[in-house]
């Protein structure tokens, strides 16, 4: 079953249990929607594991982006804290996250993507393979039922950067030795084509080092380690300076050195407030932000509001990320105030500045033809994702009962070389993260939330006399969000008047329970200006008896 990741793009969580042993794939976080105020992010639902934990016998991770480790901190304590197996990238990654948390130490396997894990009666072993960050990788489950493969995020990129490309004759012989269930990444899976290679990006980002004639800031993912080394060793190649800004690209490039992924003279790293010291067209600023990040550093920079950095009309600044959906207004809004200030601005649009790190469907085709499964579930996307990436196999010969589209949740049933997509599904509902607070924000509360954020609030505050009910003195009217009240005064006198006509009609046998009167209260003033306004906000009665 999958937890997490088939009716959104994050939150990725795949659960395979073979009669008392159970391995998860990955263990993201989601961001937030819009019509989420408040939510820092969302992580898996646990809840079918609870009087499990004793059988979950690891977590295997098949890259370090936070979509598929974000959620650890929060949901391995709750599980019996399992060993978690990573590729020494992913385990930096997850013990560096770990540090911003207080909880006991995690059980953390650096593994070899040639390791070969038994964890009871599955036997776990890894295939290579390209994504945006160092150490991707897929997984490869033996059951006693039969062979299942996890993609992981996946791309085929001839030319990669840091790395190999995919290790395709191992992929081929785990087709040929035969695979009951391939679960493929679907991100990409609407797009025609194949993904272009960093190596074309690489050449544009050299050219654009090499002519910029004034300073180049350039924003990234933090994550997108393949794109940061490309940057810093092509600056350093042009006699450039490289300045780091944003706290995660920091951590990252820190990590990244450390591991000996990325590799260049100390003197070449500058710090930002270092800029103004060399001239313009001799430095490059790599930031994070290019998804329009309220507190990201390009936003800071384009506001005004960076400490050492700001805009200048020699500058050229390079979006080199594709637009996350749900981020287009953001982006639209940061470019538009880059643009007011004279800044050169190249987004992937206008340059090949940006490469996915997701197949498309040609890639596809040639992950299906190489794995060439019995059974084809499509993971990692919105549900339009999943199907246009069934579509894939489809139009390569599979049958659609031989292709699950699962929702989170959906139990996948195989034994005997067969197998059944069961109507029966597991808790998924969404976990937030809000604060210091993991799950105590119900759907309930966000519905409060959202109701306060579109039509916002009134208090009425009233006394009562103990014994009858009986409203002493004139209520109060606060109202936040909903009207301004300077302005409004014929409209709070009118609502004051209509909470003594709803106490002075009480029923006397019900007038003295505050609970009672709370309730008329909110009753009454919300059809009232429901009718005067159309607005239907949140009415909170406050009854003191005295």
């Amino acid at each position: 079953m999958v937890l997490g990741g088939c009716e959104e793009v994050g939150r990725n969580c795949t659960l395979i249990e073979y009669k008392n042993d159970i391995i998860l794939i990955d263990m993201g976080l989601q961001f937030p929607e819009e019509n989420m105020p408040g939510i820092d992010y969302i992580i898996p639902n646990m809840s079918y594991l609870k009087g499990k934990e004793k059988n979950v016998r690891g977590l295997i991770i098949t890259h370090g982006h936070y979509d598929h480790i974000g959620a650890i901190p929060h949901t391995i304590p709750h599980i019996g804290n399992p060993p978690i197996y990573a590729l020494p990238m992913s385990a930096a990654i997850i013990k560096r996250r770990q540090e911003d948390f207080h909880t006991r130490p995690l059980n953390i396997k650096i593994t070899k993507a040639s390791d070969v894990l038994r964890l009871g009666a599955l036997t776990v072993s890894f295939f290579h393979i390209n994504h945006s960050i160092p150490d991707a990788v897929g997984i490869v489950i033996d059951t006693p039922v039969g062979r299942v493969c996890h993609t992981g995020d996946w791309k085929f990129d001839f030319h990669p950067v840091g790395t190999a490309h995919a290790d395709f004759q191992h992929i081929a012989t785990l087709g040929k030795e035969g695979v009951l269930v391939l679960m493929g990444d679907s991100t990409n899976a609407n797009h025609p084509g194949q993904q272009v290679s960093e190596k074309v990006i690489g050449e544009e980002l050299d050219l654009i080092i090499e002519k910029a004639p004034g300073r180049l800031i350039v924003g990234t993912f933090a994550s997108l380690l393949s794109r940061v080394k490309q940057l810093i060793e092509s600056s350093e190649r042009h006699g450039k300076k490289v300045a780091i800004d944003g706290y995660s690209m920091k951590t990252n490039v820190e990590i990244a050195k450390v591991m000996g992924f990325i590799k260049c003279n100390q003197s070449t790293l500058i710090k930002p407030e270092q800029m103004d010291a060399y001239d313009d067209n001799k430095v490059v600023l790599i930031c994070t932000g290019a998804q329009g990040e309220k507190n990201a550093a390009l936003n800071r920079i384009a506001n005004n509001e960076h400490r050492s950095v700001q805009i200048r009309e020699s500058d050229t600044i390079i979006f080199s990320s594709s637009v996350i959906p749900g981020n287009e207004n953001s982006v639209q809004r940061l470019m538009d105030t880059l643009y007011r200030k004279g800044a050169n601005v190249i987004n992937y649009k206008m340059m090949d500045v940006h490469a996915g790190g997701h197949a498309k469907k040609e890639d596809i085709k040639l992950m299906l033809a190489l794995f060439k499964p019995k059974y084809y579930v499509p993971i990692e996307g919105n549900h339009f994702l999943l199907r246009e990436n069934a579509k894939v196999a489809y139009s390569m010969g599979w049958q659609k009962e031989n292709v699950f589209i699962v929702d989170n949740g959906q139990i996948m049933e195989f034994q005997k070389g067969h197998g059944v997509l069961r109507k029966e599904k597991v808790p998924t509902d969404y976990v937030f993260v809000d604060g210091l607070g993991v799950g105590d924000v119900s759907q309930v509360v966000l519905r409060d939330r959202q109701v306060l954020a579109e039509d916002g609030m009134v208090i009425v505050i009233v006394q009562i006399e103990k014994r009858t009910g009986k409203l002493i003195g004139n209520p109060d009217i606060v109202s936040r969000g909903f009207i301004f009240m300077k302005d409004q005064q014929e409209l709070i006198r009118l609502t004051r008047e209509e909470v003594k006509k709803a106490l002075i009609d009480n029923d006397p046998k019900s007038s003295a329970d505050p609970k009672y009167t709370r309730e008329r209260i909110r009753d009454e003033v919300g059809k009232f200006l429901f009718k005067k306004t159309e607005r239907r906000p949140m009415i909170l009665p406050v009854v003191m008896e005295v």
